[in-house]
């Protein structure tokens, strides 16, 4: 008996229009569990090394999770993996909201995309049924225009639909996979390589697989989602419930840690104008109504945090329709305090225009910063910017750059290349200002302040990335926070700030696994983790043996995190990326963070290097190189990725 999953994949071949199914065994699931690490399977087995990321050999993998819609919080998330036409590495990235569980109840755990289409086709799957249709009327439309007219032609309002905007179409390489018109699986142009095989959407109805879905141990997964709705009110996601993502700019902004002005600084003194507690009192949907705190908070599947935003703005020159949802943190930061703009309302208006285009909103504000910056000291021109003035403040340009990126016109259309890009086009010393790992820009988290994800920045196989390791915060002082959440899985000596330390290292690197983990298990990490979520590694183990009746450990699922990790290396290694791509913006090393806390911070080459070769002693891989070595690989049971490596 199946537990959870369905134990049926989906290979989809574009270029022939043959669609079959595989069913694997029960070994399968538990080895890779779903989500990236499954997904990383497909494209070391069947992809050639060196392909195109926008050519018929690169492999768009869709998939699940084991637990994906069982009725408990965290649990709906897809992963979406292919190699990155941003990066030109492995690229990943995870979304929410409903599809995931309604893909689920449609019957698949996965699908697995090959080739590229003749014409615009979208993928129809309902109830264990599948076709391709064509999709010709759909292409050039915006996300919520797509969604309508597949509700009308199908017939049911209850579809969930997965679907590339117009930018991704165009070749943005920061184009992002969209759900629900407002749910991204945003980072490293996932939706470009989808529009690139002219797959315009996938849509997913499940009636009967709901009904259908089977639990080894539904009473005890029924508590654990009744602990953490009775849990909530007191635990430290309480706030992130009511104020969303945007409540910890305050904290960013008390530490030093808010990076603003293309990370020139740490602080800006206009944070509280697009913070979560402002966007609560005044844009939020309902901001003027009494709504027991449930206004303008939308959620995933079964989920009781209700974290997601919905933001609506009626007057003015920036009128944001709520169903585009609203900003996260990272929107207000690459679009707010990177570009030196406090204009909350135009703020809000570009992350709807990134999710009726279908772009990344972290790139793509942080190229637009990048290029203020680059205005600012005379590297770029008004002959070069189409004659706007492209200046940190500038609220109206910041706009306008955001739609020209998404319609590839004019500046735009350089800007759409993604910062690292744009400076090899324009050269005259603009490369100075990038804040790009692997070609990807930074999340708003500060390596200057926080040593550790700076480190996982540099390492992380598809670019800098703030969801693949616990932050630092939660492993110094003397007392740290989360001191028994930590020991379960073996931290349990806290380190000083500001260190990179060998016992800091071994917390990037064990959080780094349980992440991992979770991107493969395809749970939402502010639910499930080792410190401030709502639930704790050991619910996280009791949850999938509730659901699966796997007799699973901790220990076995941080080994799932890190056979994750090392499949992810082993697919850029095939490809010739090693150990000197690991690296963090020059930018960062040789300018002095301005104003606040952090005044005066920035890295130092030599203890960064030192860093990394401790990290690659502890993760037993070849130092010089960066690459998992044989030993490791067949101690994961991967001794077939090392073949392919010819270790």
């Amino acid at each position: 008996m199946r537990y959870g999953y369905n134990g049926k994949i989906l290979h989809v071949n574009l270029t022939t229009g043959e669609l079959t199914v595989e069913e694997p065994p029960e070994s399968f699931y538990r080895k890779y569990m779903g989500g990236s690490a499954l997904n990383t399977y497909y494209l070391l087995k069947e992809m050639p090394a060196n392909a195109d990321p926008l050519g018929p050999d690169n492999i768009l993998a869709l998939s699940v999770g084991v637990i994906t819609g069982a009725p408990i919080s965290g649990q709906s998330r897809m992963t979406s993996t292919a190699k990155s036409p941003l990066t030109d590495a492995i690229g990943d990235a995870q979304s929410g909201g409903f599809f995931p569980a309604e893909m689920k109840f449609a019957g698949f755990d996965a699908f697995i995309i090959k080739g590229q289409s003749s014409k615009p086709v979208y993928l129809w799957v309902h109830d264990g049924q599948y076709e391709l249709r064509d999709a010709s009327h759909l292409w050039g439309k915006i996300t919520g225009e797509v969604e309508a007219i597949l509700q009308e032609e199908l017939g049911d309002k209850q579809i969930e639909v997965a679907q590339v905007g117009p930018a991704s179409e165009l070749g943005v390489r920061y184009g992002a996979i969209m759900n629900m018109s407002n749910r991204a699986n945003g980072r490293t142009g996932m939706g470009t390589v989808m529009a690139s095989k002219k797959l315009k959407a996938v849509v997913v109805r499940g009636k009967q697989g709901k009904k259908q879905f089977k639990m080894a141990d539904p009473k005890g997964l029924i508590n654990l989602a009744q602990q953490g709705v009775k849990e909530l009110p007191e635990s430290d996601v309480a706030s992130l419930s009511k104020y969303g993502t945007p409540e910890v700019t305050g904290y960013q902004q008390a530490a030093g840690g808010l990076p603003s002005y293309n990370y020139n600084s740490g602080v800006f003194d206009s944070w509280e104008a697009i913070d979560g507690t402002t966007m609560y009192d005044t844009i939020l949907r309902g901001a003027d109504e009494d709504k027991q705190d449930r206004r303008g908070r939308d959620t995933c599947y079964a989920c009781t945090i209700r974290c997601k935003r919905v933001v609506e703005i009626t007057e003015g020159p920036y009128k944001v329709d709520p169903y585009y949802g609203g900003p996260e943190y990272e929107t207000t930061s690459t679009f707010g305090n990177y570009c030196g703009v406090s204009d909350l309302p135009a703020v809000a208006y570009a992350n709807q225009l990134c999710n009726q285009y279908g772009m990344d909103t972290i790139s793509c504000g942080a190229t637009i910063a990048w290029a203020m910056e680059c205005f600012e000291n005379g590297k770029l021109t008004l002959e070069d910017t189409d004659g706007l003035e492209v200046r940190f403040g500038n609220a109206e340009v910041m706009v306008k750059l955001t739609e020209m990126i998404a319609k590839r016109e004019g500046f735009g259309n350089i800007l759409a290349e993604g910062s690292a890009r744009a400076a090899e086009i324009i050269g005259r010393g603009t490369e100075e200002y990038l804040i790009t790992s692997r070609k990807q820009e930074a999340p708003a988290h500060m390596p200057q302040l926080k040593r550790s994800i700076g480190l996982i920045y540099a390492v992380n196989p598809f670019g800098a990335d703030h969801q693949s390791s616990e932050h630092d915060g939660a492993y110094e002082g003397d007392e740290p926070e989360y001191p028994e959440r930590l020991a379960m899985i073996g931290l349990t000596e806290a380190q000083p700030p500001l260190s990179l330390s060998p016992g800091k290292i071994n917390f990037a690197l064990k959080t780094q696994h349980f992440y991992s983990l979770a991107d493969s298990v395809n749970v939402c990490q502010f639910v499930y983790g080792p410190a401030w979520q709502l639930y704790d590694p050991e619910v996280l183990r009791a949850t999938i043996t509730a659901v699966t009746g796997w007799d699973i450990t901790i220990d076995e699922l941080l080994t799932i995190g890190e056979r994750r990790v090392n499949m992810l290396r082993a697919f850029n290694a095939r490809d010739g990326i090693d150990r000197e791509q690991d690296q963090l913006p020059a930018k960062m090393f040789k300018k002095a963070l301005k104003n606040g806390p952090t005044a005066g911070l920035k890295l130092d080459r030599a203890e960064f290097e030192a860093a990394l070769d401790e990290y690659f002693r502890q993760s037993n891989w070849d130092v010089e190189t960066g690459i998992p070595t044989r030993h490791k690989l067949t101690e994961l049971d991967l001794a077939w990725v090392a073949d392919q490596l010819n270790l």
